[in-house]
């Protein structure tokens, strides 16, 4: 869910034009420290790559990301504790379901005896949110990306059906690759956030769909390396077959 909630605050970055604002370092903090670094940094790369700012989207991309890495690690181990103490919350979820001020309690016991920050995960998140910010605001404030091209695109106007569909099919690939981390309330969206990407690629500069292409791929490669292939379905699959096997003998031995 990761990526999803960046394009939602990117959008909400996006709130006003912010095309439509010139970059300007004399214009406070932000421009100064995030967005003109970012900007700069995107033209050094376009100027090495022949002049190919699409390219250089997917470098400063790929940078970013490696820079939030250890973020999106510590994310990672967040995640794997509370899964694996999901059996023990359940207990007390059942024991004390008439007493939720002794569930609760129980549950905060249980988090400290595991070392275990229920809001660890959300941290990483909130730091990661100025980078992408900053990062979206550079690519759609650039005056020298919307004057160019790449590929079959012009950065600078939307591309009306191939570039987003391809940012939406890769973002339910980088879903789908998540699924076993997600609960069944985030799987139910999974064809919804699709579309909606689609749709709003359909009208935004085509630049901004490129990043979450590149984006979306990142992840999908990061999520392989981290969490393997979804094994959630099978591993369901498996334990339901199990018991089954194991109620057919027992009842075979009371025969």
């Amino acid at each position: 869910m990761l990526p999803l909630l960046a394009v939602f605050m990117l959008l909400l970055a996006g709130c006003g034009n912010p095309a439509a604002t010139p970059i300007d370092p004399n214009n406070g903090v932000w421009d100064k420290y995030f967005v003109k670094p970012l900007s700069d940094t995107l033209d050094w790369f376009a100027h090495l790559m022949w002049d190919e700012y699409g390219l250089a989207i997917l470098v400063v991309t790929i940078i970013i990301r490696l820079i939030i890495l250890p973020l999106t690690l510590k994310q990672y181990r967040s995640s794997k504790k509370m899964q694996l103490i999901q059996p023990e919350m359940q207990k007390i979820r059942e024991k004390y379901k008439d007493d939720p001020k002794k569930q609760q309690e129980e549950t905060m016991k249980l988090f400290q005896k595991e070392g275990v920050n229920p809001l660890a995960g959300c941290f990483p998140l909130l730091v990661q949110m100025p980078i992408l910010i900053a990062l979206y605001n550079a690519i759609m404030r650039n005056t020298e990306i919307k004057e160019h091209s790449f590929l079959w695109m012009q950065l600078g106007t939307p591309d009306p059906y191939i570039l987003p569909l391809i940012a939406a099919l890769t973002t339910y690939l980088q879903q789908k690759m998540m699924s076993s981390q997600m609960n069944a309330q985030m799987r139910s969206l999974m064809f919804i956030f699709p579309v909606l990407i689609f749709v709003m690629s359909m009208s935004f500069a085509s630049a901004l769909p490129l990043y979450w292409v590149y984006s979306n791929i990142f992840t999908i490669v990061q999520t392989y390396f981290i969490y393997g292939v979804p094994k959630k379905e099978v591993a369901v699959e498996t334990g339901k077959t199990a018991q089954t096997k194991k109620k057919g003998v027992k009842g075979g031995q009371k025969k």
